[in-house]
């Protein structure tokens, strides 16, 4: 039941998905009223870095107008190769005019690992999905929430999963074994020796 058949696309999609990287602009966007709306640019990302900022309504991309295009199909339209160029023409508050920023694409990186203190020595991590990196990026969350509480400790810790679709093993191995000193964690066994595994 939890075996699905991939075409190119979607296994394309899988392992951009679990790798937490892909080539593009680096802005989280959504649809308001016909066009795309700039939620927030990621930071250092090559959008921020052109000028784009929150609350930009995208009008264009490469002269070509989005109203009515779905959301899905903009972000495909905004990602791609790193080293392209794609030009975005936004209509931002206060402004008479639209402006048009030319942004090159890079490589995005995202952590679906996010983290804070809810009160001293009391520390959250949201874990969004398992991706290659979740492990260290989860050790690491670890680390800063320590370093920043006043003990140097947590007394406590909030791990929140909801909604996570799951990922990629090694991903999951990875925040378990934040917690656990010995033994092993869990198996794999398949019908070749590249699917038997033990961790």
């Amino acid at each position: 039941p939890h075996s699905v058949y991939l075409n190119e696309e979607s296994y394309g999609d899988l392992e951009e998905s679990s790798s937490g990287e892909y080539g593009g602009l680096g802005l989280e966007v959504a649809t308001e009223d016909g066009v795309i709306r700039v939620v927030s640019p990621i930071d250092d990302s090559p959008a921020a870095k052109a000028g784009v900022q929150a609350g930009d309504l995208i009008v264009k991309m490469n002269d070509h107008p989005v109203r009515g295009m779905s959301l899905q199909k903009a972000i495909e339209k905004m990602r791609g190769e790193k080293g392209k160029p794609i030009k975005l023409t936004v209509f931002r508050e206060g402004e008479d005019s639209t402006i048009d920023i030319n942004v090159v694409r890079d490589i995005i990186s995202v952590s679906a690992v996010r983290s804070r203190l809810l009160e001293p020595s009391y520390g959250y991590v949201r874990v969004a999905q398992f991706q290659r990196n979740s492990g260290a990026d989860f050790v690491a969350a670890l680390e800063e929430l320590k370093e920043g509480s006043e003990e140097q400790t947590l007394k406590g810790l909030v791990i929140d999963l909801r909604n996570n679709p799951g990922g990629v093993l090694n991903g999951a191995v990875g925040v378990s074994d934040a917690f656990i000193e010995e033994g092993m964690i869990v198996y794999t066994e398949g019908r070749i020796d590249d699917s038997s595994h033990r961790y």
